[in-house]
């Protein structure tokens, strides 16, 4: 958001690459198995003398870069290898790291010309099948299974809930099951993983689940036009890392990013058509993603007051106040609830993101002062007592109230949280904190006190802004990695351990925004995130101190992308 402030650790990336080879690995047919099996027997026989490295399962002396590449999609379909009677069983390096692993003792399982991946033609995983089968260059198949396939299927009774699932390698087969669908993809995604890794799965289980339910990826498409496209390819590099919720912040005082019938005066010559967004929606879908959209107010109203002057806020003086709406003015909450009715039902997930934040009266050092009228109008509406505070509480208040009649769940930022007012903010919301530097700004806990759920975008380590202003510099992940968690709300240092759980901190997302749209192009964008969001979704899998240093996590980053 304009006018978010913190300062981030890490540098720019110099290092540039395409969508277009990342889908191109991402749906290459597997090859290069003579080549891992060579570099398995190595393996096998360094072990057999001695020791191990601890950051990759292999032989110490070999680094995780020696792994050997995996073969192009023109090399075709590989001819099944012969394989040893016993391999070593290393854990699955995979982003996020799998947070369980029993070793066994055999061959494992690689991809060959006669693997399959099978599931009930007529069951809920026959797209998982399909889908797994085009990324590895096998067939999918109703089964039975058989040597040499890979099984997934639902387990109703399956420990860890809907995003837990065990992945078994053994009698020259894999099987993943979960308790729902989400669970089994995430299965997928550690087998492809660790097949781009090391050409094969070994022998053993695994049993993952994430620690927290929410883990996601805000873009700020309001300051800067991202195609559909783009926005797609994140999506799919958001699946291959188990994150689940896309935050759309597509409306700002740059941008009214998609397409709106109900005021097509509002909407930039740049925008998603809403085909474009149910495409979006639909592909999120089939991957286990949940498309959050955000209509920002009563700030952030730029876009909607060039084409509504009259509704913009002015301040003693007379001065328009930018993207201020004027929140006395019942036309204000008409035309606002009106793009709320219009777009909930556009977004079929349970979120709708709110704003609230920055208001610019509250921003002032005498907001009564300042905007006598916002005063006089709070002391009419609740009381002697109160402050524009009040009147900024009520207006989120009547906002919520709108999507929660379209079934939906508000979420809102926390310097839209106003405390000790004489107008209490409704409940059944969620509180996204960001910050703790805006005037009047309150400590996470806090709002923790108050019986909020709070989820995690500290600015501190999970903003991206284009343009680096205001201290603001390109996180290269290094310090979400080593310092941050979904418990390190504010500054470097978690809340209280009776606070600092999935039910009170339900996760977190990594923030894109165009606050200096040139910047960078979409591209750099995308490059520029690519290490800090595999960061963010390790911390939001497993809060644990990761295993693999940071070196060896960038290195496993290029491998299994």
């Amino acid at each position: 958001m304009a006018g978010k402030r913190a300062v981030q650790r890490g540098g720019r990336h110099a290092g540039r690459r395409s969508d277009a080879r990342r889908r191109a690995r991402r749906h290459a047919v597997l090859g290069g198995a003579a080549l891992a099996f060579c570099a398995a027997t190595v393996v096998t026989a360094t072990q057999l003398t001695g020791g191990g490295d601890p950051d990759t399962g292999g032989p110490s002396g070999v680094t995780a870069g020696e792994q050997p590449p995996a073969a192009s999609a023109q090399e075709g379909p590989r001819s099944p290898s012969p394989s040893p009677r016993a391999r070593p069983a290393p854990e699955p390096r995979v982003i996020p790291a799998v947070r369980a692993w029993e070793p066994g003792r055999g061959p494992g399982w690689e991809p060959g010309e006669d693997s399959r991946v099978v599931a009930d033609p007529a069951g809920p995983l026959a797209d998982e099948a399909r889908r797994l089968a085009g990324e590895l260059g096998i067939d999918a198949s109703g089964g039975p299974a058989r040597a040499g396939d890979v099984e997934l299927a639902v387990d109703p009774g399956a420990d860890g809930g809907r995003e837990a699932y065990t992945l078994t390698t053994g009698d020259g087969r894999v099987r993943i099951t979960g308790s729902a669908e989400a669970g089994v993809f995430y299965g997928t995604r550690t087998l492809l993983q660790t097949v781009r890794d090391r050409g094969y799965v070994s022998e053993g289980e695994v049993r993952d689940r994430p620690d927290r339910p929410q883990r996601g990826l805000l873009i700020d498409t309001a300051r800067k036009h991202f195609p559909a496209d783009w926005i797609e390819d994140r999506v799919r590099e958001m699946a291959d890392l188990k994150l689940n919720q896309l935050h759309l912040h597509f409306a700002d005082d740059q941008g009214f990013r998609i397409e709106s019938d109900s005021h097509p005066e509002i909407v930039s010559e740049q925008h998603l058509t809403k085909d474009e967004v149910r495409g979006i929606i639909d592909l999120a879908r089939s991957l286990h993603v949940t498309v959050v959209p955000e209509i920002d107010s009563p700030g952030h109203l730029g876009a909607v007051l060039k084409a509504h002057p009259d509704l913009q806020l002015r301040d003693a003086g007379g001065d328009p106040v930018r993207g201020a709406i004027d929140i006395t003015d019942p036309r204000a909450a008409g035309l606002v609830d009106e793009l709320l009715d219009e777009f909930a039902p556009l977004f079929p997930g349970r979120y709708f993101h709110l704003g609230g934040d920055e208001y610019a009266p509250l921003l002032r050092a005498d907001p009564a002062a300042s905007f006598p009228a916002l005063q006089r109008a709070a002391v009419r509406a609740h009381g002697p007592q109160a402050r524009i505070e009040d009147l900024a509480t009520a207006w989120l208040n009547d906002r919520a109230a709108t999507v929660t009649g379209h079934g939906k769940t508000p979420q809102v930022w926390n310097d839209g949280m106003h405390a000790d007012g004489a107008v209490e903010p409704s409940g059944n919301r969620q509180v996204t904190y960001w910050t703790g530097r805006e005037i009047g700004a309150r400590e996470p806990v806090s709002y923790l006190e108050e019986g909020w759920d709070l989820l995690n975008l500290n600015s501190r380590y999970l903003y991206y802004v284009l343009g680096e202003p205001n201290e603001f510099t390109y996180p290269t992940g290094e310090a979400i990695y080593e310092e941050w968690t979904p418990d390190v709300l504010r500054g470097s240092e978690p809340v209280p351990a009776r606070y600092a759980n999935a039910d009170r901190i339900p996760g977190g997302r990594f923030a894109v925004w165009c606050d200096l749209s040139g910047a960078q192009s979409t591209a750099e964008v995308a490059e520029g995130i690519r290490l800090p969001l595999a960061a963010t979704a390790q911390k939001l899998w497993d809060p644990a101190e990761p295993e693999l240093s940071w070196s060896r996590f960038t290195e496993l980053a290029d491998r299994v992308d």
